[in-house]
Order: structure tokens, then C-alpha cells, then sequence
């Protein structure tokens, strides 16, 4: 009791550290970070290979392969690496092990992809190399538009100006602008005028490399002035491109003007961006893994007015999906949850120990140790987020444990007459042990949290630190803090306060339950067999009965009141009839969801930026694809209502399509890592086209599952392809090579802008754009016009150069070929999307739950795999998503009780230095977990993470009361008491205490239980479980453990001296 007598003795000092932890608190909660889930630190790299029109076919196999296997046999700590290849895109995705150091696993990855592009098609660039986590999740859309602005002006503001503004923001990250239209100098290639000039496509390229040059000429020195040089190298003003000659043929300059027009315009349009029914920009507003949601959100709004100030006229910038406002709404909601917990157990102190001042001093033990507790967690790097202060909210209940049996005690002491200072350490004395078991009976059950793995583990685990820390910190200030303050505010009023009327009624009250409940206890005790029978059986019966009945989840869902809706217009539909079927379907949602909830309809159609895939999933593969992002106002009905409707309406009003949902929300994409939906059925094949079939008959099976909605193979196998097959022989003959064709027709069809780029810098604002040589989609309408396109050899088009004989005005013309005379063409279909895991070729079958837990849905999937038979030889389904993760994290948490419970055992078997004692204690744990699961069933929640958690807590806390009783029966028997004497007695005295912490914990878990504000849906089953567990535990404890004790010790007088006894001993001897 040094620590008792020191505070006593040293007032100030104790002062001095209660203002120290405030301080350290309020300090810490200004620098730290707020978001809605912890920091999910899984290493990954993200890599973009761009190559347009490449097929995916080969971007696969030129491209994506090379890379997959120089990074799997190169660069060290690799888990695992995903690949997904589709026209013109190839990405990588590379996950590591944790605690690989990701500074140098994307310098071995840029190493390995620089040697790899030897290999790789002429022209390819370097990739676009991005470290990628969970927590890097869209934050804010921030939507641009104009009246008085083209879309390739507000789009080329937004890319090359806007933008850059915001990356001064610290942990924001954007990719580019979506939407919009690509500003690009465009010479417009006539093929009917090429042809009758024997020209082609390549030599305008020529001509336009030799005349648009990026070359300086130097500086001369002449006399005494040295100059520098200005050479006209490339064109100035976009019309100089015409006067650029393309060939001299039999002494006529062929110059651009003759073959082609040229404009300052846009790309052809591949990714369209429609808001609320009109064309529009925006841009994705991302966060680091290290930033703060709404810091991010925040300053990216407080720049707004800076942007506008600076911005064209006319330019609009709006915002919308903002994910701020839900975790802000969290955050409030935990914090007003936790207020409301203060105060009902303020409540329920004033009723059992009355006056206003036993409540301040439990009370005060609070706010102080969860500001210990934030200092903790700022100093180990972890933000304030609803997992965190959910846990504090939680430990509400707990903070005051070991103050409110520090004041009881105090307070029965003075009810023996003794003077405040000596009730005050004979108090502390006979509860110093009990309470420290107790404390770290609560804290070893979160030891085992700490070996969780993967996404749950960087969800429990700072939780789990701040509940340890809070209760370390809770009861060191029972030893310090409490007992000054009682020495302090008791010693005038402490008498006063037990003589009202009030508080005399309150104690025959308590008095008369407490000889109530010794009565009963004692003739239970006389039949104890039949009690613990009956005990054992009602257990039993829970588990076996019940437990299937409540079902199982990985994680609480949460209406957020955003939708994601994927639509597939039928294979090959060009982009601008896809927005054809995306008004269509904005008009249904606007029927389905009335004016007065519809905020936004967001419609992202067709690949944006390359790049853009490195920042953000989709599942767009090219013009045919389209994700409409629906958000719905604050006030709206479940959003589980309108995508029921949405499907019924897109099933009947669009056949020949394909829609699904996504996950919207920022929790559930956190907790997909990266997949689009919840339920994810990856088969590897070695044969791509049986392995559709099998992913069909997959399909249609798991159709069937009930719970089960959005069921979609991800992949599209028959996308339609004309296949030009070129005859080598004859192109030779006619002075073509291979190379010839395929570079003339990528022209035509694409652009140069790839294995060719040039540049033109834009006076105006100093902006270089790509000009390209290509033919208008608009002279390319059927398979004949595409069969007339001119060729020529690339030797002839350079003859100039390679022959120095050959005059300008000797070059003959040539007699025109086409693709028809060299080649022919037939209709068929190709992949349009090829996914690899760990280089193994994979098809998705993906789908969302609803309507049904996880865990039986997950269930009958494994039924269907195993219906499915004995897969062909190479070909296997692994089932991923939240399904496997909850598995996964199910299995280390049950574990973690296991282990939980053994370390209760072994620390009360070193501190009762006794094998029975402990096992009396565990005896509460089976109440404790029949009771989470008829409180889980009775309000409709079902086992997941969460609500595991809160089992966890619940264990530590049953046992924590528990060891009250068992060590005061153990100090009667000492004493002389007969085993039932003590036993009962120990129950009559603990009854108190033991009601007032489970009390105080059920009180302060009650607003977190009901959930009724925004996110609640997170913490609420965490808050019933412990409810159910410990309403149940404190009956157990109060009568199942005093019956298997008076079992145990049946016929022992007196106990053995135990180091229980011995430290009460010590303690007395020093008072």
C-alpha cells in the first residue's frame, strides 16, 4: 500500500501527473489524425503498362507475363502478384509480406520492368509504378464544369492547371481528370487522297519526325558577341503543321494540306463522364494512408475559392460523394455515445454510494485515463477512429471498476467507525489484490489480439491497446488519484451524505436485497447439484440450439446511402451508344428514388487516363462498361429498398445487358481489399475457354443460393474481332514487310501518338500536346473502307534518306497497295479481359449478400464447389473476399478466447497459488458466453469481428468479478468461517460491488448497443455482446460460482494460506 500512502503524503505530485495526462491528452487529440478505420498497412505496388491498341490477348502475353516473371524471381518479399490485362492497359498488382520495405521493392520493381522492356513491343514506355494500399480510398469527388467552356478546355484547365494546385495539400493524391476530352493537335489523314498519291500513313509520320524536331542549334561566337541560336525546329502556330512537306514526287511537294486537315481539337472519346444528366469532368480526390479523411476533404474545399479566383470564366466546381461526411458522423456519434455512457454511470454511482462527491471522484478517473490512453496511441502512430474511441466508449464501463470498488470499500470501512485516513488504506488494502487481478484479467484477454492477422488485426488491435492502456492507466489512479480525492472531499461530508433520509432508505433497500439474496443463495446451496446441472444443460442447449440460429458475418453492414452500379451494354458497343443506355437507365433511377432523397447521379463510362487504374479499381474494360455512382440525401429510406427496384427494372427494361452492384462505401471497400464485391470465386484454368464454361455452370448454381444477388463472371471471352490475316509472301512481293501493315493500320485505327509521338508547345500556356497522324473514325465505317486503307514500305517512305543518289524530283510515284491486296479479313472474338493470379490464367464469378448472413451463404457456396465434382486436371476454385477473410479472422479470434482464457487460469493460478481457486473463477465464462449469444439472437445481430470482440471483453470482465468473491470466501474461511458461511457471506458483501461494475458496464454500453446514429452499426454488436455476456456472467457469478466453491472445498473449514491472504496480511500489518 506504498502507492496509497505516497499519494497521501504527497498531494502535489499526484496533482501534478493528473495535469500532466490532460494536457498530454488534449495535446495528442490536436495532432492526431481522424479517419473511420485504422491505418491497414498491407504492402502493394501497383503497375500500369499502357499500350493503345494492343489487344488484351497481347498485353497478356508481350507484356504482362514478361513482367510477372522477372518480379517473381527477382524482387524479394513478394505473397503474391495479380494481373489484369485488357485492350491497350496491363496492371499489376504485387503484394508483399508484411514488413517488407517498400522504398526498395518499387526500386527492384523498376529495375525488372526496365530490363523487361526489351522484350517488349517497339515504342512501349516505362510503367506507371504506384505504392498502393486499403486506406487509399476515394474521399471526395470533386466535379468541374461550364457554360461557357468546351469539355476539351474545361478538361485540359482541370488536367494541367487544376490539379497541380491541389497536390500542395499534405497525404492528398489524384490521378487525372475523368471525363472530359483530351485536348491533341490532330492531322486527319484523307485515305482516298493518300491512295491516289501512293502515299500512306507512314510517310507523314516521316515527314512529320524530320520536320518537327526538339533540337537546340547551339550558341556561335562572332567578334565580341556570342549569340544564341534560334532555329525554327518545330512549327509555332498549329497552321505551320500544314506547310510541313511530306514528299517530293516527280518534282511536286507533297506537303500535309494536300492529304489531310489538321485541328487544334480532342482524342477520340474513350471514357465519358456524366453528372446529374449532363457531360462533366471530375476529378478523384484520394487519401494517403497516413492523412486524415476529413483534413483532406477539408482543405481540399478550402481550396476552392483559391482555384476559382485563378480559373477561367464560367468555370464551375462542385463536390459530391463525400465520404467526410459519414466519418465525421461516426466520429461524433462514438464520442456522443460516450458522453452519454459518463453520465448513466454517473447515475447509477450517485444511486448505490449517493452524494454528489462519490460520483466526481469516480468519475474523474475517467476522462483521465482515456486521454492516457490517446497519448499511448498517438505515440505508437494509430489515428482516432471509430475502432479506437469505440474501444474507449466501451472501456467506459471498466474505467470505473476500480474506482467504484476503491469508494465502496472506503465507504464500509467508515461504516465500521473508523476515521477517514485509516478507512481510506484499510480500504485500499482489502481490495489491492482482488482489484489487480481483476484489471489484468480484463487487459491479458486482449494480449492474444495482438497475433491476429490480416485486415482484422490492423482493425482490433489499436483497439485493443487503447482499452489496455485506459484500464492500466484506470487502475493506477484508483491507487492515486481516488484515494487523495476521498481524503479531500470525503472528510467534511462523507458522514453527512450516509445520514440523509435518502441514503438511509437507499441502504435498507440494499440491505433487504442483500439478506434477499442470501437467503436464496443458501438454499440453493443446498442443492447445489441441481443448480449446476441445471446450469450445464441451459449451456449447452445455447450453444447447440441457438448458436446456428444467430448466424455469422465478417463485418456489421452499413447503410451509407451511396450505390455503385456496374452496366455492360451487350459485347462491342461502342462508348457514345453505351451513354445511350446510361441516360435510359439515369431516367429509371430517377423514377425508382423521389427528387426529395436523390442527391447525385454520377455516370463514369468507357477507361479513363491509364494511369488513372494505378489510384482507383474498376471493372470498365472499354466502351461497353459504364459505373453509375447513385448518392442519396441524408434523410432516405434504406438503400437496400432502391437496388432491389434498380435490378427488377434493369433485369426487364435491358436485355441482352449486364448489371451489377459494387461495393460504394469506403468501410466495405476497406474491407474487400480491392475486389469490387464481398463474395469473390476465382478459378484458375489452363484452358480459357473450358473454363467459361465451367465459371456459366458456376454461375448459374450459385444463382440458386439464396442471399445471394449480383452473381457475374467478371470476364468477357467473345468480344467481337476482325482478324486480319496477312499473306507474307504476297506482301513481299509488292515491297511490304509485316511491320509495314501492322504499323500503317495502327495508325489508321489509333494514332501515331504511341511509337511515334510528337509535340506541340501551346504558346499560351506552355503546355506541350501530343500531335498525332491518324484517320477520322468517320472515313472507317464498314469492313471495305477498313480493307482500302493505302500501305506503303517504310523503306520507300524514307528513300530520301537511305539512297543519296536518289534526287528529290526522281522519286517516282508508287502504285498504291491496300490492305485488301495483301491481306484478308474474317469476322470472330477475343478476350477482352485476362486475369492472372501468380501468373496462372483466372476467371471471376463475383456476388454480393444480401438479405442473409455471410457465413451461411459462404456455406452453401462450399456446397455448390463440392457438387461441382472432381475438376479437370490444371483447373481449381478458390473462394476470396470477405467470406475467406472472416474465416480466417474467426479462426485466430477463437483461438485468441483459448489462449485468453488459459492466461486468466495461469495469472490467478500464480496469484491464488491454488488449482481450484482459478477454475471457480472460470466458471462464469460459460455464463458469460451463453449469454452473448441469447442476447446476440435476441436482437437480431450475428457473430462477427465485432461482436468477438466484445465476447473477449466480456470473458475478462466475468472473471474480473468472479475473483472478488472467490478471494474474499478464501479470507472468511481463513478467518474460521465454515465453507457455506463463507461463500455466502462473500456473496452478500461482494454482491455490491460485483452489480455495480457490471452495472456500470451494461449502463455505459447501452448507447453504443442501440446504434441509432450514423456508423453505429460498426461498435453496436461489440456493445450487446458484452451486455448479454455480462448480464448472464454476474448471475453465474453470484450463484453458480459460490455453488461449485462450496463443491470444491466441501468439508475444508479453513483455507490454505495463499498469496491472497498473505498480501492482505502484509498489508494489515503495515496499517
Amino acid at each position: 500500500m506504498w502507492i496509497v500512502r505516497l499519494a497521501l503524503n504527497r498531494p502535489y505530485t499526484i496533482a501534478v501527473m493528473a495535469f500532466l495526462m490532460m494536457l498530454g491528452g488534449i495535446m495528442a487529440i490536436r495532432s492526431m489524425q481522424t479517419d473511420i478505420f485504422p491505418k491497414i498497412d498491407i504492402p502493394v505496388v501497383n503497375i500500369v503498362w499502357a499500350y493503345p491498341g494492343l489487344s488484351a490477348q497481347d498485353m497478356e502475353r508481350r507484356v504482362v507475363i514478361n513482367n510477372e516473371r522477372g518480379i517473381s524471381s527477382q524482387v524479394q518479399g513478394v505473397s503474391r502478384i495479380e494481373s489484369s490485362s485488357i485492350p491497350g492497359i496491363g496492371l499489376l498488382r504485387v503484394y508483399f509480406q508484411p514488413g517488407t520495405d517498400l522504398g526498395q521493392a518499387l526500386a527492384q520493381i523498376s529495375a525488372v520492368s526496365s530490363t523487361a522492356l526489351r522484350q517488349m513491343p517497339p515504342g512501349m514506355q516505362p510503367p506507371v509504378l504506384l505504392p498502393y494500399n486499403a486506406s487509399n480510398l476515394p474521399v471526395l469527388h470533386m466535379i468541374i464544369s461550364s457554360n461557357t467552356m468546351g469539355e476539351d478546355a474545361v478538361a485540359d484547365y482541370t488536367n494541367n492547371f487544376l490539379r497541380l494546385r491541389l497536390f500542395t495539400i499534405p497525404g492528398l493524391q489524384t490521378p487525372g481528370v475523368y471525363g472530359g476530352k483530351q485536348r491533341q493537335i490532330n492531322i486527319d489523314i484523307d485515305p482516298a487522297q493518300l491512295t491516289a498519291k501512293g502515299l500512306s500513313a507512314a510517310d507523314v509520320i516521316s515527314a512529320l519526325q524530320n520536320s518537327n524536331v526538339i533540337l537546340p542549334a547551339g550558341t556561335a561566337r562572332m567578334g565580341e558577341t556570342e549569340y544564341n541560336i534560334a532555329l525554327n525546329a518545330s512549327p509555332s502556330t498549329v497552321d505551320q503543321f500544314y506547310d510541313i512537306p511530306v514528299k517530293v514526287i516527280n518534282g511536286q511537294t507533297i506537303k500535309i494540306e494536300d492529304i489531310g486537315k489538321i485541328s487544334d481539337s480532342f482524342a477520340d472519346p474513350t471514357n465519358i463522364v456524366r453528372i446529374n444528366g449532363k457531360h462533366a469532368s471530375y476529378l478523384t480526390i484520394l487519401r494517403k494512408s497516413s492523412a486524415s479523411t476529413l483534413t483532406i476533404v477539408e482543405s481540399s474545399k478550402n481550396m476552392i475559392p483559391k482555384i476559382k479566383e485563378v480559373a477561367p470564366e464560367g468555370l464551375e466546381i462542385t463536390t459530391d460523394f463525400d465520404q467526410s461526411i459519414f466519418v465525421s458522423a461516426a466520429i461524433d456519434n462514438v464520442l456522443h455515445e460516450m458522453i452519454l455512457a459518463i453520465f448513466l454511470v454517473g447515475l447509477m454511482i450517485f444511486g448505490f454510494l449517493g452524494n454528489w462527491r462519490n460520483v466526481f471522484i469516480v468519475i474523474t478517473s475517467i476522462p483521465l485515463a482515456i486521454l492516457t490512453a490517446i497519448i499511448v496511441l498517438d505515440l505508437t502512430g494509430n489515428s482516432l477512429n471509430i475502432m479506437t474511441l469505440g474501444g474507449l466508449s466501451l472501456a467506459v464501463g471498466m474505467l470505473v471498476d476500480d474506482a467504484t470498488v476503491a469508494i465502496e470499500s472506503i465507504h464500509r470501512q467508515l461504516g465500521m467507525g473508523k476515521s477517514l485516513v485509516r478507512a481510506i488504506l484499510d480500504g485500499a488494502a482489502e481490495i489491492a489484490t482482488p482489484a489487480l487481478v481483476a484489471t489484468l484479467s480484463i487487459c491479458i484477454v486482449f494480449i492474444p489480439v495482438l497475433f491476429i492477422t490480416g485486415p482484422a488485426g490492423f482493425l482490433f488491435v489499436p483497439m485493443a491497446l487503447s482499452v489496455v492502456v485506459a484500464m492500466l492507466t484506470s487502475y493506477v489512479l484508483s491507487r492515486t488519484l481516488v484515494p487523495l480525492l476521498s481524503r479531500l472531499m470525503l472528510s467534511a461530508g462523507a458522514h453527512e451524505a450516509h445520514g440523509s433520509r435518502f441514503d438511509r432508505w437507499r441502504d435498507r433497500q440494499f440491505e433487504r436485497l442483500q439478506n434477499t439474496y442470501a437467503s436464496r443463495l443458501g438454499k440453493m446451496l443446498k442443492q447445489k447439484g441441481l443448480l449446476l446441472t441445471g446450469s450445464l444443460v441451459l449451456v449447452v442447449l445455447t450453444v447447440v440450439l441457438i448458436t446456428p440460429m444467430v448466424g455469422t458475418d465478417f463485418f456489421p453492414t452499413t447503410d451509407t446511402g451511396f450505390m455503385k452500379l456496374h452496366f455492360r451494354a451487350p459485347f462491342g458497343t461502342r462508348i457514345e451508344e453505351t451513354e445511350k443506355y446510361v441516360e435510359r437507365i439515369e431516367e429509371a433511377v430517377r423514377k425508382i428514388v423521389p427528387p426529395e432523397e436523390l442527391s447525385t447521379i454520377s455516370a463514369n463510362i468507357g477507361v479513363p487516363i491509364f494511369f488513372n487504374l494505378a489510384y482507383v479499381q474498376s471493372d470498365n474494360v472499354n466502351g461497353m462498361d459504364a459505373e453509375i455512382m447513385i448518392a442519396l440525401k441524408k434523410e432516405h429510406k434504406p438503400t437496400e429498398i432502391y437496388r432491389n427496384k434498380i435490378r427488377e427494372v434493369l433485369n426487364n427494361e435491358f436485355p441482352g445487358t449486364q448489371s451489377y452492384f459494387q461495393t460504394a462505401d469506403m468501410v466495405g471497400q476497406v474491407l474487400n481489399f480491392g475486389l469490387s464485391s464481398p463474395i469473390d470465386l476465382q478459378i484458375e484454368v489452363t484452358d480459357y475457354n473450358k473454363g467459361y464454361e465451367m465459371a456459366k455452370v458456376l454461375r448459374d448454381s450459385l444463382r440458386k443460393v439464396a442471399g445471394l444477388k449480383d452473381v457475374t463472371i467478371k470476364q468477357v471471352l467473345d468480344y467481337p474481332t476482325l482478324k486480319v490475316d496477312v499473306d507474307r509472301i504476297r506482301a513481299a512481293q509488292v515491297g511490304l514487310s509485316q511491320r509495314d501493315v501492322a504499323s500503317n493500320l495502327l495508325v489508321n485505327l489509333s494514332s501515331s501518338g504511341l511509337f511515334a509521338p510528337s509535340y506541340f508547345l501551346n504558346p499560351a500556356n506552355n503546355v506541350n500536346y501530343t500531335v498525332v497522324v491518324k484517320t477520322p473514325s468517320s472515313k472507317i465505317q464498314s469492313v471495305s473502307d477498313l480493307m482500302n486503307l493505302p500501305l506503303t514500305t517504310s523503306a520507300t517512305a524514307n528513300a530520301l534518306s537511305s539512297n543519296s543518289t536518289l534526287q528529290p524530283t526522281d522519286v517516282p510515284r508508287q502504285i498504291a497497295q491496300t490492305v485488301r491486296n495483301v491481306s484478308e479479313i474474317t469476322p470472330g472474338v477475343m478476350p477482352s479481359q485476362i486475369n492472372h493470379e501468380n501468373i496462372q490464367r483466372v476467371l471471376n464469378v463475383s456476388a454480393n449478400v444480401e438479405d442473409r448472413d455471410l457465413g451461411s451463404v459462404s456455406a452453401d457456396i462450399e456446397r455448390v464447389i463440392k457438387n461441382m465434382g472432381q475438376l479437370p486436371k490444371g483447373f481449381s476454385i478458390n473462394v476470396r473476399g470477405q467470406g475467406q477473410v472472416m474465416n480466417e479472422s474467426f479462426t485466430n479470434m477463437a483461438q485468441g478466447l483459448v489462449l485468453a482464457i488459459l492466461l486468466v487460469y495461469v495469472l490467478m493460478v500464480v496469484l491464488f497459488q491454488s488449482l481450484k481457486d482459478p477454475l471457480i473463477v472460470l466458471v462464469s465464462i460459460p455464463g458469460a458466453l451463453m449469454g452473448i449469444i441469447l442476447f446476440l439472437f435476441a436482437t437480431g445481430t450475428t457473430i462477427n469481428v465485432v461482436s468477438l470482440m466484445g465476447s473477449i471483453m466480456a470473458v475478462g470482465i466475468a472473471a474480473s468479478n468472479a475473483t472478488l468473491l472467490v478471494s474474499y470466501a478464501n479470507d472468511l474461511r481463513a478467518e474460521g468461517y465454515t465453507v457455506l458461511q463463507a461463500v455466502t457471506e462473500a456473496g452478500k458483501v461482494r454482491m455490491r460491488p460485483i452489480l455495480m461494475t457490471a452495472l456500470a458496464m451494461v449502463l455505459g454500453m447501452i448507447p453504443m448497443a442501440i446504434g441509432l446514429g450514423e456508423g453505429s452499426e460498426q461498435n453496436a454488436p461489440l456493445a450487446r455482446a458484452v451486455i448479454g455476456g455480462l448480464i448472464v456472467a454476474t448471475l453465474f457469478t453470484l450463484f453458480v460460482v459460490p455453488a461449485v466453491y462450496a463443491g470444491l472445498y466441501k468439508g475444508k473449514a479453513k483455507a490454505t494460506i495463499s498469496l491472497l491472504d498473505d498480501q492482505d496480511a502484509k498489508s494489515q500489518s503495515e496499517a
